[in-house]
């Protein structure tokens, strides 16, 4: 018998060496070549074990045949027909729903509510036979959970407590389900791979065997992933190539909501956000996230501003706080929870120089409230706004939104997609908004009920809020 050998893989990039090296030659990331022990044959099987593993596991996995250079006008243009998850906010985030034949990994903290979202998600999938692999957890937990998302339990939905692929293939080959989820990718193993589960190795061996599974049946696999300390997903990075989609579930376990964003998307866009809400019974779907977003009342209350925002598609307003004290320790403090810190100290250098305000010996606190993590550049602004609030202790007048992006000259520069803006403002009850006078071009005020205060400079914003 061959004797097993030791390689060396980079866990950024998956890039294979024979000796252990600093800095990886592919990607260039220093200390990342993790030591794994391997089959004298892997050279040999790396090629090939994923096509035997796929035969084993059931015939007709594997197309036959020989696949011949195509034209690309004469290749045919029809739209996937979409699977629908009966999930508006998952449907949003997947482009519209699963496309046959994808894989789609879904990566989130421990005790976010993975498994809890995807349960929830077969649950009210109709008569299709879905198969749910659990690798973690026993069918008794699996029936549990069931039983407390209070969702009517199918005779459709199939579990299957197993962690070898080629037992998971069986499985399949038996049941022909028209989904397969894997809960999680870390804890399946194969036999080809001398190596734990959870290794470099087996996590891409194993996810680049279920992905020409997908390919070639047409059934998409839905896999579950783990998140490291650094907040990425666990094991390879080639994992993230393999898969058409990845989508992450964030949030803090402290607050009720939860974010489903998409970071890659091949058959959709990568800026969706759906947003839910964690509740004892499962996971509700937040239709209108402005409301939720919004406190009930903090008229009187300073360094409170209210942002006109948009995440992928969808508009909704949020609200940032701001405080602002004088630096008890010498150093100031600069901190933001759900915003950009390096943006907000440009934001505050601009508060500064452009319009005089003196928070060289103060300390900054941005909070955006819900938890929620905004990218949006048109919350420069509102941010502006409650800092310049909290620092003369001066509250803005309910009603009162805004948006603009400002630049570093301290002019407010236009943002995208303005009238659904105004619309969501003018739907929650507001009565004026602020926002760039150059978006103001094409757009009639007098279709709204809400008055519109456009601005080219920071100034007049703050003239506009404070006198």
């Amino acid at each position: 018998m061959a004797k097993d050998k030791t390689m060396y893989v980079c866990s950024n990039c998956g890039y294979e060496s024979a000796k252990w090296l600093g800095r990886c030659p592919s990607c260039g990331e220093w200390d990342s070549f993790k030591e794994i022990k391997v089959a004298a044959d892997y050279g040999s099987m790396n090629a090939k074990n994923t096509a035997a593993t796929l035969r084993r596991g059931g015939k007709g996995l594997v197309p036959h045949g020989d696949n011949k250079p195509l034209r690309l006008k004469e290749i045919p243009l029809e739209d996937a027909p979409r699977i629908d998850t009966h999930d508006d906010e998952l449907n949003r985030v997947l482009g519209g729903g699963i496309v046959p034949g994808s894989i789609v990994l879904l990566g989130g903290e421990p005790g976010i509510g993975k498994s809890t979202l995807t349960l929830q998600t077969i649950l009210g999938m109709g008569d299709m036979p879905i198969l749910y692999v659990s690798g973690e957890e026993s069918a008794h937990q699996i029936k549990m959970r069931a039983e407390r998302i209070q969702k009517e339990v199918r005779d459709n939905v199939f579990i299957l407590c197993e962690t070898s692929l080629e037992k998971i293939y069986a499985g399949i080959q038996e049941l022909h389900p028209q989904l397969v989820v894997v809960d999680s990718i870390q804890t399946i193993s194969t036999e080809q791979v001398d190596s734990s589960p959870g290794s470099i190795s087996q996590v891409r061996e194993c996810a680049a065997s279920l992905l020409r599974f997908a390919k070639s049946s047409g059934v998409p696999v839905l896999l579950i992933g783990h998140i490291n300390k650094e907040g990425t997903l666990a094991g390879p990075k080639i994992l993230e190539h393999i898969v058409d989609t990845v989508i992450q579930f964030e949030g803090d376990q402290h607050y009720v909501y939860r974010i489903l964003r998409s970071i890659k998307n091949r058959f959709g866009s990568t800026s969706e956000l759906g947003i839910y809400e964690m509740r004892q019974d499962g996971l509700r779907a937040v239709s209108n996230p402005s409301e939720l977003l919004l406190t009930e009342d903090h008229e009187g209350l300073s360094g409170v501003a209210i942002s006109s925002t948009i995440e992928g598609v969808r508009p909704f307003l949020v609200e940032t706080q701001a405080l602002v004290s004088t630096a008890a320790y010498g150093t100031p403090q600069r901190s933001a929870t759900g915003f950009d810190q390096r943006r907000l100290n440009m934001l505050l250098a601009v508060l500064e120089k452009r319009v005089g305000f003196k928070l060289m010996q103060k300390d900054v606190f941005l909070n955006i409230a819900g938890g929620l993590k905004v990218t949006d550049m048109a919350m420069d602004l509102s941010v502006i706004a409650a800092v310049l609030s909290s620092n003369v202790d001066t509250p803005i007048e309910s009603g009162w939104c805004m948006c603009g992006e400002v630049g570093l000259s301290g002019e407010v520069r236009p943002v995208s997609r303005v009238e659904q803006r105004i619309a969501e403002a003018e739907k929650l009850g507001f009565k004026h908004i602020i926002l760039p006078s150059y978006n103001l071009k094409g757009i009639n005020p007098k279709k709204y009920a809400i008055q519109l205060h456009p601005v080219k400079k920071v100034e007049e914003a703050l003239r506009l809020l404070f006198g």
